[in-house]
């Protein structure tokens, strides 16, 4: 935005500093106008024919649009992918803990990646691995989609699930 001096077009449309539409005015005089009321002049549509400028308080504007990009910037819920792995000859227990992970990853909005980690020739069984990812996401059916199906990739064996 140009500010003040850097306004080089004359004339301009000016708005005054409570919104009202002044009139098209010469640059030095809408500057002079501004500069009477401690105030700045700022060129808010630059495209138009003449161009459209506002009587404000520069700092102040610059400040509030700053604070509303926070504010946006806070509210916003950032995904992340959460990851839980399993073995195929996992316990009931260890089988339990994981996938209550899992369900509160799933809770707070976070999507989960669920990995089969196959040792040594497991991996030519990977039906026992897809055995327990079909387990894992019968219990979390309640709160998750499928995002990615299961597949195979080297001695892995991944599944995405997001939050439904």
């Amino acid at each position: 935005m140009r500010v003040n001096h850097q306004i080089r077009i004359s004339p301009v449309r000016l708005i005054g500093a409570d919104g009202q539409q002044i009139g098209v005015v010469p640059v030095e005089e809408a500057i002079q106008a501004a500069q009477e009321r401690g105030l700045d002049l700022v060129e808010v549509a630059p495209l138009a024919r003449p161009p459209v400028v506002k009587i404000m308080d520069y700092g102040k504007y610059r400040f509030e649009q700053a604070k509303a990009a926070r504010a946006a910037r806070k509210k916003q819920h950032v995904i992340h992918v959460k990851e839980v792995k399993y073995r195929p000859g996992i316990s009931d227990h260890d089988f339990e803990f994981k996938t209550r992970h899992a369900r509160h990853f799933l809770e707070e909005g976070n999507k989960v990646k669920l990995t089969m980690m196959f040792r040594g020739r497991q991996v030519t069984h990977p039906e026992l691995g897809q055995e327990v990812l079909d387990r894992v996401l019968e219990a979390l059916k309640d709160v998750a989609k499928i995002e990615s199906d299961s597949r195979l990739e080297g001695r892995n064996m991944t599944m995405v699930l997001a939050p439904k």
